[in-house]
């Protein structure tokens, strides 16, 4: 059972209207069948992901719903950047907004001889339908306080979905922060933690391919670890401590959510005492990574 301290730090994020799937994968022609939570006038927008540009809107009502019939060009527009469907209720949009990733096969990331990354598209690419979930933020508590980070499936859709169902399956509890580098090459670097073994070479049991983020790592920007070869995502990640430090590591590495609070925990962490390898004599520790519903979705 969490702590009260934490069910009140939960309390303002509970939605009292929003979106939710009935199933994570929803083929293409096929129905979308959704639960819609609200009161008064409904109706759903349709927001690119990344700029919350409107796409399309349509009027709803409470209860199961077919997100297919409410707009019946949904399956026509075979969207192939991640969507974001947004409850507005009386005019206002009310609850975390439900995520579409589109089921495409993402590029191919290669390992070139010069160590360089390039990413291949796959030619014959089809478009079979939609993975679908409710837009959350992840509230890191650590041992040095909180941090609430903002995910970016616009960027990383396969690593962000892969962070969430790790921190849902209670992985990071008791992880610790076992890399700081406050200074690399002169410049504030990063705080990296995600591996269970607290060694720098864990994992969760598998790897996935890196994804060409388009979000520029630059303080309090979250990215993925991995070691030389690209397709060796997993667990590990890392905290940006500042651009001119980071820059460096744009569409190398998968950055993936952007810091929303806790911007004074991230520099306690950087702060902490560091021996051999930039591993902090007394790691601080990640006690728990829990899924809080996501602010409305709106423009940047």
């Amino acid at each position: 059972m969490r702590p009260a301290a934490t069910l009140l730090l939960l309390a303002p994020t509970l939605a009292f209207a929003q979106i939710d799937p009935q199933y994570v994968y929803n083929g293409v022609n096929r129905a979308f069948p959704v639960d819609i939570k609200g009161r008064g006038k409904l109706e759903i927008q349709l927001l690119q992901g990344g700029t919350a540009e409107l796409l399309d809107t349509a009027p709803t009502k409470s209860g199961k719903q077919d997100l297919a019939a409410i707009f019946p060009s949904f399956w026509k527009a075979k969207r192939p950047t991640v969507v974001y469907a947004q409850l507005i209720q009386n005019g206002k949009p009310k609850g975390p907004a439900l995520v579409l990733r589109p089921l495409v096969n993402a590029p191919l990331s290669i390992l070139k001889p010069d160590k360089t990354v390039e990413f291949q598209k796959d030619e014959d690419n089809e478009y079979a339908g939609v993975q679908a979930w409710v837009d959350k933020d992840l509230l890191v508590q650590t041992s040095l306080g909180n941090m609430r980070f903002r995910m970016r499936p616009d960027c990383a859709p396969n690593t962000v979905r892969n962070i969430l169902d790790l921190a849902k399956g209670g992985y990071y509890r008791g992880v610790i922060f076992h890399r700081v580098v406050a200074l690399a090459r002169g410049l504030p670097f990063v705080i990296q933690g995600g591996d269970p073994a607290g060694s720098g070479s864990g994992g969760p049991g598998f790897n996935y391919a890196l994804e060409d983020s388009t979000l520029p790592h630059d303080f309090g920007v979250i990215s993925i670890a991995r070691s030389t070869d690209p397709n060796t995502n997993g667990s590990q990640f890392f905290v940006c401590l500042s651009k001119e430090g980071t820059s460096r590591l744009d569409h190398k590495y998968a950055s993936f959510g952007q810091l929303l609070e806790g911007a004074d925990v991230v520099k306690k962490i950087a702060a902490v005492p560091v021996g051999k390898e930039d591993r902090p004599t007394d790691p601080p520790v990640i006690k728990d990574v829990l899924l809080v519903d996501a602010a409305p979705y709106a423009k940047p």
